[in-house]
């Protein structure tokens, strides 16, 4: 799994027919400052996740692993909305308002983030 940050999206009328009801999204993946690492993969949306939300994905065969993309010609998959996230105990990321949130309410909307900064 990798951190990554929902960046654009890629709309294609032509598609192989397993992809016909998919969304595409550009992710970059991120470091743990959220700095892009100037890598970007076009990954099956397989949570509804939308513009700027920081996310899981997984590349390679584990991209068709889960219901929605099994035996699909895929190479990655987001898998998960981060919320927020740790590092040796001390929280260094939380999303505003994720208590509560319900699936699919964050579509389209500009998602704010909160990185704490380390102290020492």
């Amino acid at each position: 799994m990798q951190l990554g940050k929902v960046i654009g999206s890629v709309v294609s009328t032509r598609k192989n027919e397993r992809l016909e009801s998919m969304r595409l999204l550009i992710v970059e993946e991120v470091d743990v400052d959220l700095s892009g690492k100037g890598r970007f993969v076009v990954a099956t949306d397989g949570v509804e996740a939308g513009p700027g939300e920081i996310v899981l994905f997984c590349q390679g065969s584990s991209a068709r692993q889960s219901d929605l993309t099994d035996k699909t010609p895929v190479d990655a998959l987001i898998m998960a909305i981060v919320d927020s996230f740790d590092l040796k105990g001390e929280i260094r990321y939380e999303k505003y308002g994720y208590q509560g949130d319900e699936p699919g309410s964050r579509a389209g909307e500009e998602v704010r983030d909160r990185i704490i900064e380390d102290d020492g």
